[in-house]
């Protein structure tokens, strides 16, 4: 456990695969605002509902994949400041949930490692990137409600203009965290 009580989530301890998109480029921003070796780390009770999700998605022959966790407060300014947009990034005076370390950001793999379509990547911050879109093809909706459901089952909720962020319930109750290390020097 991290000084700040945050869990590691490792693949050795989770069956998951990680890919912390913000400690390298291709992200919506093109840059690295984490150190390439940092680690993805959640709350102790996201944690928990992460490992029911992941066994879920293995019980189906999936795999989840994290794209983002926990998220340090500073790179979440470093967010913001590209993007001032609180439908698709919280802004830093109010916190966000990456930041309590209780959001995940995910998408499901197949058994061959291939991501299912979603219709949009991660990140795409437009309208087609909300849940429970009627304009999406079938397979595209049959994918984002099966990671729904495997999410939902295990505890999180969804945030509707993100077919990838999961959170758990009363998010904004825990306490903003700031670990040191995570962030690289700007």
């Amino acid at each position: 456990m991290s000084p700040a009580g945050l869990v590691t989530i490792e693949p050795a301890g989770y069956p998951v695969e990680i890919e912390l998109v913000y400690a390298g480029s291709n992200n919506f921003i093109c840059l690295p605002i984490y150190a390439a070796d940092a680690p993805c780390m959640l709350h102790p009770d996201a944690a928990a509902c992460l490992m029911r999700a992941a066994v879920a998605a293995r019980r189906a022959g999936l795999t989840l994949k994290i794209f983002d966790a926990y998220r340090p407060p500073a790179a979440q300014e470093v967010l913001w400041r590209i993007c001032p947009n609180p439908a698709y990034v919280a802004d830093p005076r109010h916190g966000s949930n990456h930041s309590r370390g209780v959001a995940v950001d995910v998408t499901l793999l197949d058994i061959d490692g291939e991501a299912l379509d979603m219709g949009t990547g991660f990140d795409d911050m437009r309208e087609q990137s909300h849940h429970d879109r009627p304009d999406l093809p079938v397979a595209v909706q049959r994918n984002r409600h099966l990671l729904l459901g495997i999410m939902l089952q295990a505890g999180f909720v969804s945030l509707p203009t993100e077919w990838w962020h999961y959170e758990l319930p009363g998010a904004a109750s825990y306490p903003l965290l700031d670990e040191e290390g995570v962030l690289l020097a700007e």
